[in-house]
């Protein structure tokens, strides 16, 4: 291939991941053609995207940028899955696929903010943003839960005893 070639290629994979600042790197190697594409749909209708890439061209296009970490590791076949709400949630769909189809080849995976690569189960086990949202919501309101039983249990100890005074007077008045 011509130096050229290789630059307008290099180019192209710059433009393909320019603002993709996450990751998974998967070996597809071992899926037949028929899995493959099986596993392609399966993604992309969850808006997640599976690109084969070749390891030399990708170190060269995301150099300086947010995915050279992932360019520095690349090592043998190689294809990376980007896209979903998050990198965690390509990371599950992934391990879930590699249930059925143990021929994945589970690599690394690269979240954004994040200095270093963690493997792809790792991530899968991560908690997502929607669910540290929910832990953080029911974190805030939770002390505010509990001032309001603090609150409310005294009323409902003076309502417990007026009660009972109520019903020994009527008793006293029938007897």
């Amino acid at each position: 291939m011509s130096r050229r070639l290789k630059a307008i290629m290099t180019d192209a994979l710059r433009a393909r991941y320019e603002g993709v600042d996450e990751a998974c790197v998967v070996d597809m190697t071992g899926l037949n053609v028929a899995d493959t594409v099986q596993m392609r749909r399966s993604l992309l209708s969850k808006n997640m995207r599976v690109m084969v890439v070749k390891n030399s061209m990708a170190r060269r296009a995301f150099e300086d940028g947010p995915l050279d970490l992932i360019g520095k590791d690349l090592d043998g076949p190689c294809a990376l899955v980007t896209g979903g709400g998050s990198v965690i949630e390509v990371a599950r769909e992934i391990v879930r696929l590699a249930k059925n189809h143990p021929q994945i080849g589970l690599k690394t995976a690269l979240l954004a903010g994040e200095s270093g690569l963690i493997s792809i189960q790792e991530m899968a086990a991560l908690k997502g943003h929607d669910e540290l949202i929910g832990e953080v919501a029911m974190l805030i309101s939770s002390p505010g839960w509990a001032l309001t039983g603090c609150l409310s249990s005294p009323q409902s100890k003076i309502a417990g005893c007026m009660k009972v005074l109520a019903e020994r007077e009527e008793e006293d008045k029938e007897g």
